[in-house]
């Protein structure tokens, strides 16, 4: 069965990518992900707060021009630790080196401040693509909406003119208007969407009166979010599309390709069950595809909103007669 897929313009063996996940801090476990299966692999987020070069470090290593070999070479040996900026253009050039696959390198950053020159670097380390991973907390009530969307889009036209790779954005659900958004980051030069990001919300140690940092894991209903707006976005932009949050199993893959996505990130389920749930998802989505005599390619989009029965079943619709499904115990 065949499960290749084209995705940001570069052509992958299988739909299903690893997302950022700490297990890719390791190039035993990016090759271990490649055997069992992964069409990519998105590397861990470096943190624009990790960006902590000088402008005139910065700028020599720009200087360096040509390709990363040369950009690697002027880099000052800090003695930082792996998780740093300079660390983490040494991890995508051993990773390049080490498998087969694209290596996708991940930016995570604050649409308002200025750090997009370090896509640059990354491209010179022989990062295939760029997954943009875009965070801000609006805190200021004189802060106009509009302004904050500007500065989201612009960020991505930064980079875009910094590099040639492919730029991936991983969104964020809450934009007033979802199609709008990805139309305006599609003008921004963006060559593909990731839905949706997942973000880690604080919680409270009610002992010791102190906000603390909580993290949980996806679960099989967070796939209904991004499965809903892949299919309310398939036919309506040329970006391609990647489902990322509570894919667990074959069926959530597939379902996602069904309504549209290009790959399916997995994350969750590799961290509770390991790496080889690649391959054991790749398989039960082949299985599948034997057994209802198609391909992945018949089944890509055929039913997102465009091409489904009940199209309203994607918006308001159905909001009634999801409410009247339920049966009380």
């Amino acid at each position: 069965m065949k499960m290749e897929t084209s995705y940001l313009g570069l052509e992958l063996s299988s739909p299903l990518v690893v997302g950022a996940n700490p297990l890719t801090e390791r190039i035993d476990e990016i090759k271990a992900m490649e055997d069992a299966g992964a069409g990519a692999v998105v590397l861990f987020s470096l943190f624009e707060e990790q960006l902590t070069l000088s402008k005139a470090e910065l700028n020599d290593l720009l200087a360096g021009g040509g390709g990363k070999a040369r950009a690697l070479a002027t880099m000052p040996d800090h003695g930082r630790i792996q998780m740093g900026p300079l660390g983490y253009l040494e991890h995508i050039r051993k990773a390049r080196a080490a498998v087969g696959i694209p290596v996708v390198a991940s930016l995570n950053g604050s649409p308002r401040r200025q750090w997009t020159q370090y896509a640059k670097l990354v491209e010179q380390a022989g990062a295939s693509a760029i997954e943009l991973n875009l965070y801000y907390v609006p805190t200021d009530p004189e802060l106009e909406p509009r302004a904050l969307e500007d500065a989201y889009y612009e960020a991505v036209r930064s980079v875009r003119r910094e590099v040639a790779i492919p730029v991936a954005v991983k969104l964020n659900p809450f934009f007033s208007n979802l199609v709008y958004s990805a139309q305006r980051f599609e003008e921004a030069g963006a060559d593909g969407l990731v839905l949706f990001n997942r973000f880690y919300q604080p919680d409270v140690d009610l002992e010791h009166r102190t906000v603390k940092p909580r993290i949980t894991l996806s679960h099989a209903d967070e796939a209904r979010l991004p499965l809903r707006w892949i299919g309310i976005l398939r036919d309506r932009l040329k970006l391609s599309l990647s489902a990322s949050s509570g894919v667990h199993n074959a069926h959530d893959a597939l379902k996602m390709v069904a309504v549209g996505a290009d790959t399916v990130q997995l994350c969750s389920v590799l961290l509770r069950q390991g790496v080889e749930q690649i391959r054991i998802i790749q398989r039960g989505m082949a299985a599948w595809l034997n057994a209802h005599d198609t391909d992945l390619a018949s089944l890509r989009g055929s039913m997102s909103q465009h091409n489904a029965q009940d199209a309203a079943s994607f918006e308001r619709a159905q909001y009634m007669r999801t409410l009247d499904s339920y049966t009380t115990p």
